[in-house]
């Protein structure tokens, strides 16, 4: 004989409504714990692929797995820069290419306590290549040589001394906060200066990184292994799509690891409610299997029947959990990135991907929930069952 009629089961589970809530918003708030550490995550990685480019080539120290373990002297930085054809230089003459000084200080968050801040020494030349990617929102741009900063949007209201007029002290050196500058990547939580002020200020005679544009169709796989084997200045050569996507490993890892640990102690309360759920139906229900058996259903078809009612209440919980992970989109907070060891303001990104994961997840509870209850109730003979009233 066919399937058992769905329109029994979702009768079954309208009947049995306080039950039935139970386990939906059981694994409604796993599922919701689950979204909300992905979201997390999300916001942290799209944070940094998403607004990488393509032509700006990021020149880092052989072996350095990021700007903060990777260093130039003045001197090799100028050998590097001034041995590179490949550059694009515009009409006014000067190569798109410029070094930039990066290194954390600590600073005091407006909420109290304190955290790693990141400070970056550059150039004119540095605004020039990124462009349209820092755009200065309120104040000016700082002035070469003079004893001033420009913070990220996302550290005005998160450190303090970062609002335009403030004074922000580097070491004993104090500088004049100018602009507030805005970004679609981690630039934002950054505090930039005058890369000889800073070094200055900071005692760091040291270099980190050289940044440039490529005069099109460069070979960038031939350029790199050149560079790679060059016997002055000997570098790793990256696209800043390339560079930023690299940062974000660490932290995913952690946050994706932490998700899932938090989902699965979770879950396995949330399975136990589903479980429970469906064995109590299952006893309330005994005189229906029978009659269901009788009637010349298989075990099979029994066995689907309660399978069904387990994803549905799985898939019910999914839709819970997504709607209370919903809020959670677009708020702004803070992460340490284990790469840099610098904190990072990012927003939390419920995506699609985010949202998949945690029905997926919420079917797959209510499936394991469910499988016990359905064996029994597909085990049971129909004379048995049918004395069970």
């Amino acid at each position: 004989m066919a399937l058992v009629p769905l329109s029994y089961n979702l009768r079954s589970l309208a009947v049995r409504w306080s039950a039935t809530l139970l386990t939906v918003f059981g694994i409604g708030a796993t599922v919701a714990v689950l979204a909300g550490v992905l979201a997390l995550q999300q916001g942290f990685e799209t944070l940094f692929t998403e607004s990488g480019r393509d032509d700006v080539i990021v020149f880092l120290r052989q072996g350095a797995t990021n700007e903060g373990d990777s260093v130039f002297s003045l001197e090799r930085a100028q050998i590097l820069m001034k041995s590179l054809p490949e550059v694009e230089t515009p009409e006014d003459g000067q190569p798109l290419i410029g070094a930039e000084m990066y290194l954390a200080v600590r600073r005091t968050k407006t909420d109290g306590g304190e955290t790693n801040v990141p400070i970056r020494g550059v150039s004119q030349r540095s605004f020039d290549i990124y462009g349209d990617g820092v755009r200065i929102v309120e104040g000016r741009r700082l002035a070469s040589g003079a004893d001033e900063v420009v913070v990220g949007k996302k550290l005005v209201e998160r450190i303090r001394d970062c609002q335009v007029g403030r004074t922000l002290t580097l070491n004993t050196t104090p500088f004049q906060v100018v602009g507030v500058f805005d970004s679609d990547g981690p630039f934002a939580s950054e505090i930039w200066g005058d890369r000889d002020r800073i070094g200055e200020a900071l005692e760091r005679p040291v270099l980190n990184r050289v940044v440039a544009i490529l005069k099109p169709g460069t070979d960038l796989a031939d350029l790199a292994a050149r560079m790679d084997a060059d016997p002055q200045v000997p570098c790793k050569v990256l696209t800043e799509k390339e560079y930023l996507t690299s940062q974000t490993s660490a932290l995913s890892f952690v946050l994706r690891g932490l998700g899932f640990f938090l989902a699965l102690v979770m879950g396995t309360a949330a399975v136990f409610t589903a479980t429970n759920t469906m064995l109590a139906a299952l006893a309330s229900r005994t005189y229906e299997i029978g009659i269901l058996l009788a009637l010349g259903y298989r075990p099979y078809a029994i066995f689907l029947s309660f399978l069904f009612e387990a994803l549905v209440l799985g898939l019910a919980g999914g839709a819970v959990g997504c709607v209370l992970a919903l809020p959670l989109n677009g708020v702004d907070t803070g992460a340490m990135n284990f790469q840099t060891f610098t904190e990072v303001a990012f927003a939390f990104r419920v995506t699609p991907q985010v949202m998949v994961t945690a029905v997926v997840f919420a079917l797959i509870l209510g499936l394991v929930g469910g499988t016990w209850p359905a064996l029994r109730a597909a085990s049971m003979r129909p004379t048995e069952a049918m004395r069970r009233v």
